[in-house]
Formats: C-alpha cells, sequence, structure tokens
C-alpha cells in the first residue's frame, strides 16, 4: 500500500511502556486532543476472544492473529489523512518493527510514546485498575506484570523512532 501524494497521510501514535505504565490512558487522552481514530489491543482481543487468554503464550497467538488485518486497517486510514492512535504494546524491538511496517509502508509519520515509570508506580496503577474494572482482575496481577516485564526492552535511539519520554 502506498499513499497518495496529493494528500497528508495522518500520523501514527504508538506506545512502549510496562504493564500498568498508563499507556491506555495516555492514548485515550491522546485520541481526544487530536481527533484521532484510536485502537485499543485489548479491546479488540477482548471482543474476538473472550475468555481465551490466561498466559503470555495465548496473549502472543491471540495477538498475532489480529495484527494483518489491524495493520492493513490503520494503513487505510493513515492514507485518508488521519491520525491513529493504537494502544498496542510497542514493547519489544519485534513490536516496533511491526509499528514500522505500518508507517513506513504508507511513508506516514510516527511518534513512538515511551511512558517510562517504575515497577512500583505500574503495581500501584495495576491495583486501582483491578479496583476500577474488577473484569481485568484475572488477567491484570502483580504476576502478570512480573511475566510480561521479562519480555520488555526499553526503545533505543538505534532504532530510529521519532520518540517522546513521558515520566
Amino acid at each position: 500500500m502506498t499513499s497518495v501524494n496529493e494528500f497528508d497521510t495522518g500520523t501514527l501514535i504508538f506506545f512502549s511502556g510496562k504493564m500498568g505504565a498508563g499507556k491506555s490512558t495516555r492514548s485515550q487522552k491522546i485520541a481526544l486532543e487530536r481527533h484521532a481514530v484510536l485502537l485499543s489491543e485489548d479491546e479488540w482481543l477482548a471482543t474476538l476472544y473472550p475468555d481465551q487468554i490466561s498466559s503470555v503464550a495465548d496473549y502472543i497467538k491471540y495477538s498475532n492473529r489480529l495484527k494483518p488485518q489491524i495493520k492493513k486497517l490503520v494503513q487505510s486510514i493513515l492514507v485518508a489523512g488521519t491520525d491513529v492512535v493504537m494502544d498496542f504494546p510497542a514493547n519489544t524491538r519485534l513490536q516496533r518493527a511491526w509499528f514500522r511496517e505500518i508507517f513506513t509502508e504508507v511513508q506516514a509519520p510516527h511518534c513512538l510514546i515511551f511512558v517510562d515509570v517504575t515497577n512500583e508506580r505500574c503495581l500501584r496503577q495495576i491495583a486501582q485498575r483491578q479496583v476500577e474494572q474488577p473484569e481485568r482482575m484475572s488477567t491484570d496481577t502483580a504476576e502478570m506484570f512480573e511475566q510480561m516485564t521479562k519480555y520488555f526492552v526499553e526503545p533505543t535511539s538505534d532504532e530510529n523512532f521519532n520518540i517522546t519520554i513521558i515520566s
């Protein structure tokens, strides 16, 4: 898919940060501020695969099923000139490579927002989320945080993303 030159493409905005860092909250705020389309991986997974994700392996399996169609959808929206805020994790180099494909193939600008907060703050926010969203209590746990954090790789300048750091 290529960008149509007489139109400006939208900007792709995506996030890196540990579980509980506040990526979803920030994505909602930025989507409202920019009048952008917001796509949430958690919402897509919960709708398409209810009660089927109970491990990191399950998450990877179902997340990978979404990606080809989500990529096409996002590229179509970007080419139409609308900004897209993706509340999908960019927490590993492989995940970030997928985002790079999305914006590079349609020559769209991008912004990777790195939410850099302490483990303690993430755990406090996860505990608060359990109270506010009891339906997520089985997956949003300190144990799941520990499992997911093992895979987290902070974005680095050598990856050549337009990075904004928020703490």
